[in-house]
């Protein structure tokens, strides 16, 4: 009865009344706590009720839990702790202790402590981290807790996939209606939502969901319901088709299929479904079980209570021979290796691979995606070397379908970012195709907050040996085009103190052009100013190269002498293009070294491309893949190009390096603010004169203390009224 009355006073919480509020959302966790933290020191911090939604990955306190790491074997977890209890405790203490460890319950989710927290949360204005904080002081759990604070806040901060998610938003009790959204940072908005609604799932998942389900289905055969039964093996024959179109066998082992033919195939959603001949199947209903009966939740309690070498991809003795003499071959080389420790055999990491995920979940969102308007998406079929390594991935080409219900529902919508220009896309791939009034689309613009003569943006169209800089696909290799790259570098670096940031359009190019400096001796010169650094590929170091970055500036501006700072080499799209801050004598000048066009080849691309030509309405003459890709291409720019200006006192020079920046079809597309400010030079004397005037003011106020502000601007909105 004690528990009875818990749930009915749980349901009652749910059905609380939502106070009109604003839903403001942002990239990352960290800007988030920056916006939160502006709230706390704001007029308005004391009086207002804002409380900060996150993953469980951000807000668990639960250490055993959070030990997991894997956002998935994190929610699986804890749903299966939530279960248990609700659960009448088993008898069967008898059966080990792997049931025994299944069974815990968190000892977080109280829901008297989540109430107590709720309050606490509505009191005082908190971040995530003071959030968590708060968590363990109360043994409480936060995102639990956070989510009862909702309906009483007037503000709610969260990730911008949480509330664009439609599943995600409703099972955190998130209501739209009549009320405010912010987007911020909303420059990859329309990436976002393409992203998020997109699925791709491996051989080795679809082959491991079968054996788990059937394994499943065969234990609980007698308990079933005819109708759940039926439905089970409805989600088995699937999984066998999706294995069949990507050539191989459901009861084999992924890794020993080889693929007879590689490539990559693109389909319409009816194709398809005709071709794996799965159209007499109603995706609906298998979507609808999936979600009433949670089997994805049930399975993975499953293989955790009973898992073992029997829950991975069952083999027949020809499959196991097979893998037999495969580790066997490989021990003889790990033999003549001379090197340390024998590495994991190929079918046994295969194997840990498939316990330690979760992929009937994956495969959900793969039917969910199928279920989309024939139109607006695509299924691509990567067959690659095995079955195993091969995959099926849903590609949603209009992400307005999903955008129309966050528009639909609200008194308003703000879409708001510093570096949102070319906004076209935003006008005709999200608005226009929700459905939007464009009487309902207000757009506003203002300037930055930095005086003029703070920016020096200047498009270079030639280097010092006259040398036109032009760097498409079949000009960029050449040793001339590199060499002239390398002659402009060192000339900046002789008159920019503190540090410089050059960008290129990829990670290749930047090693190609590295590798040439080095051979001609260019790299030395370059050397004597400035140290060099390279962006790293791996995200966790990062941190590490910045810090270094950061220390050698400071100690070169300290000591003076002949190494006036550091040289920081980097890619357009990488780790250091997008929410780093080259601040102040971190980024006094920024070079862009053409334009990074995207990759035109790639299927994906080739698919969105086509689908805007037959959707959408020429502009301006030209072809809307064609602007897709310009756009595309500006947007990686601006970002890119907008990391040096971050503060109202600071100030850098940025130079774009290509002569077709100055097309106005280009030129049009960069932000007003530098736009109003640009001097397209033809020959490089002339910019290099300009860039001298500049290391006179920077020299001038070297000496003066910066003040930083850390609070972001907008200077580009779309609101719906």
């Amino acid at each position: 009865m004690q528990r009875r009355g818990r749930l009915e006073e749980d349901d009652d919480d749910l059905e609380e009344e939502h106070v009109t509020k604003i839903y403001y959302c942002s990239r990352t966790h960290s800007q988030l706590s920056q916006f939160v933290r502006e709230v706390q020191k704001s007029p308005f911090g004391k009086d207002t009720r804002l409380v900060s939604l996150g993953s469980r990955q951000n807000l668990c306190v639960n250490e055993e839990v959070r030990r997991l790491g894997a956002l998935s074997l994190i929610n699986d977890r804890c749903m299966e702790m939530q279960k248990n209890k609700h659960e009448k405790k088993s008898d069967g203490e008898s059966e080990g202790k792997k049931r025994r460890a299944s069974r815990t319950v968190c000892p977080f989710y109280s829901y008297e402590q989540m109430q107590f927290l709720r309050d606490e949360v509505l009191v005082e204005v908190k971040d995530i981290e003071q959030l968590v904080a708060l968590g363990r002081e109360t043994k409480a759990c936060p995102y639990y807790g956070s989510r009862y604070a909702i309906p009483a806040a007037q503000l709610v901060v969260l990730p911008y996939q949480m509330l664009l998610h439609e599943p995600t938003r409703s099972a955190a009790g998130i209501k739209l209606k009549d009320q405010v959204v912010i987007i911020d940072e909303a420059h990859n908005l329309i990436d976002t939502i393409t992203c998020i609604h997109s699925v791709e799932v491996s051989g080795s998942q679809l082959c491991c969901a079968h054996s788990q389900l059937l394994q499943y289905m065969e234990r609980y055969r007698k308990r079933l319901k005819a109708k759940n039964l039926m439905y089970i093996k409805q989600i088995l024959y699937l999984l066998e088709r999706f294995v069949a179109m990507l050539g191989g066998n459901v009861n084999q082992n992924p890794s020993c299929q080889a693929v007879s033919q590689t490539g990559t195939v693109l389909k319409s959603i009816n194709d398809f479904l005709f071709q794996s001949q799965i159209d007499n199947i109603n995706l609906f209903k298998v979507q609808r079980y999936c979600e009433k009966s949670l089997i994805s939740r049930k399975l993975f309690g499953f293989v955790e209570r009973y898992g073992g070498p029997a829950t991975a991809v069952k083999t027949n003795k020809e499959n196991q021979k097979l893998g037999g003499l495969q580790n066997f071959l490989l021990t003889l080389q790990q033999g003549s290796d001379k090197e340390g420790a024998p590495q994991i055999p190929a079918m046994e990491a295969a194997n840990d691979q498939l316990q330690t995920a979760s992929p009937l979940m994956q495969i959900e969102g793969f039917l969910s995606a199928l279920t989309n308007a024939n139109q607006d998406g695509r299924v691509i079929l990567s067959r690659q070397g095995t079955v195993g390594q091969s995959s099926l991935k849903f590609l949603l080409l209009n992400p307005a379908v999903h955008f129309a219900k966050v528009v639909e529902e609200c008194r308003a919508v703000i879409i708001a970012g510093g570096t949102m220009q070319p906004v076209a896309d935003f006008r005709e791939q999200l608005l226009s195709c929700a459905g939007v009034d464009p009487a309902r689309v207000v757009e506003f613009s203002c300037g930055h907050v930095i005086p003029p003569e703070n920016i020096l943006p200047i498009i270079l169209c030639s280097g010092p040996s006259n040398q036109q800089l032009e760097f498409t696909y079949q000009t960029r290799d050449l040793p001339q085009m590199m060499d002239e790259t390398g002659r402009i570098l060192c000339n900046l670096c002789n008159v920019v103190p503190g540090g410089v940031v050059c960008f290129f359009p990829s990670y290749e190019y930047e090693k190609q052009v590295y590798a040439h400096w080095e051979k001609t001796g260019l790299l030395t010169r370059l050397a004597t100013k400035k140290k060099i650094f390279q962006e790293p590929k791996k995200a966790n170091q990062v941190e590490q190269v910045l810090v270094e970055y950061a220390k050698c500036i400071k100690r070169c501006s300290q000591a003076g002498g002949q190494m006036t700072g550091a040289l920081l080499l980097s890619v357009v799209g990488g780790k250091m293009s997008e929410g780093i801050n080259f601040s102040d004598d971190l980024g006094r000048c920024v070079i862009m070294v053409g334009m990074p066009y995207p990759n035109i080849k790639s299927p994906e691309l080739q698919e969105k491309m086509t689908w805007l030509d037959k959707t959408m309405p020429r502009a301006a003459g030209q072809a809307p893949s064609r602007v897709l890709i310009e756009n595309l291409c500006m947007k990686a720019v601006n970002q890119s190009i907008g990391r040096a200006i971050r503060h109202q006192k600071d100030f850098a020079s940025i130079l774009l390096l290509d002569h077709r920046y100055a097309r106005p079809a280009i030129f049009n597309k960069l932000p007003q603010w530098i736009r109003e400010r640009t001097q397209v030079k033809p020959a490089f004397g002339s910019a290099f004169a300009e860039l001298r005037k500049v290391r006179t003011c920077i020299l001038c106020t070297a000496t003066k203390t910066v003040s930083h502000c850390t609070h972001p601007y907008f200077s580009q909105t779309f609101t719906l009224e």
